[in-house]
């Protein structure tokens, strides 16, 4: 998540005869551009953020990316490497920013997983998940390495194996949230954007985020960056660590009871400390109350 510098200031005012200059005064509320993850999961999991909105009246912009949700959905290039770009989706978010007129305003971006990039690279994402499936039970462990040796991803075993670990670090919420599982719908509905991109499941990259890092260029973030993760989220510290390290102005924190979805695993929490990042007294007073 990128914070950029509050909107306000003063607009020069041409009133005939009062003799001298004039100027209006204007504090403008700073819009948050919401990015969902996948990709290709679409919006709906990411409502949990209304609360910024209805508790620090924070403006919130949602939007599906293309190839999901309500976006123009695009089948007929599932597959299609050349199309699929990690450009066409900056591409995409340039385009909503120019719609609302931000281009030139101050505007807030929160990004979560693929919407933020939240891996600093594909590679350590994994490194991190092979952990995590090494602790697995026995049973689930072994199907998930079947179906990765034999690439056979539509088995039964592969996919009950695949949920067992969703469930520890993905999302820990038994059952889980309506919209959370709408995520997980969206990408089976429509797989054209992850499988193209990302894969089979969270657990094997063969698309052409397979190789993908983003650390080397973090140093050129200039605005205060807030990273959040799980304690056992499936992104772990090993794939956050190289943001932390490369990121000029950065603050990382991690909650304890978590996984990847800890909007909705510590939802008061969570928004209390983005709340408070983003500027609201209101949750800045909340998280002091809460010591």
């Amino acid at each position: 998540m990128m914070k950029s510098k509050t909107s306000e200031g003063k607009i020069s005012f041409n009133v005939p005869h009062a003799g001298k200059e004039c100027e209006t005064w204007f504090s403008d509320s700073i819009p948050l551009i919401t990015a969902h993850g996948g990709p290709g999961a679409a919006h709906e999991y990411l409502l949990a953020f209304t609360d910024l909105h209805e508790k620090y009246g924070i403006p919130i912009i949602f939007y599906d990316q293309i190839g999901c949700g309500r976006s123009t959905r695009l089948r007929e290039k599932a597959g299609d490497k050349g199309f699929w770009t990690i450009q066409l989706f900056i591409n995409e978010l340039e385009n909503l920013i120019n719609f609302f007129n931000l281009q030139h305003r101050s505007f807030d971006f929160l990004g979560q997983s693929w919407g933020a990039n939240t891996p600093s690279s594909v590679p350590l994402f994994i490194k991190g998940e092979n952990a995590l499936v090494e602790r697995l039970p026995e049973d689930v462990r072994k199907a998930i390495e079947e179906g990765e040796r034999t690439g056979d991803y539509e088995s039964e075993q592969y996919k009950k194996a695949c949920l067992v670990f969703y469930h520890k670090h993905l999302c820990r919420l038994d059952p889980w949230p309506p919209e959370v599982s709408k995520a997980l719908e969206h990408l089976a509905e429509d797989p054209t954007v992850y499988t193209t991109m990302y894969g089979p499941s969270e657990l094997t990259s063969t698309g052409i985020l397979k190789d993908w890092e983003g650390y080397s260029e973090a140093h050129k973030i200039n605005v205060p960056t807030l990273l959040i993760n799980g304690r056992y989220n499936e992104v772990q510290d090993v794939a956050v660590t190289p943001w932390f390290m490369s990121i000029p102005k950065v603050k990382w924190i991690q909650l304890e009871k978590s996984s990847h979805m800890a909007h909705y695993e510590e939802r008061d929490r969570y928004m209390q400390f983005v709340g408070a990042f983003l500027g609201s007294k209101k949750a800045e007073l909340e998280m002091e109350n809460s010591i």
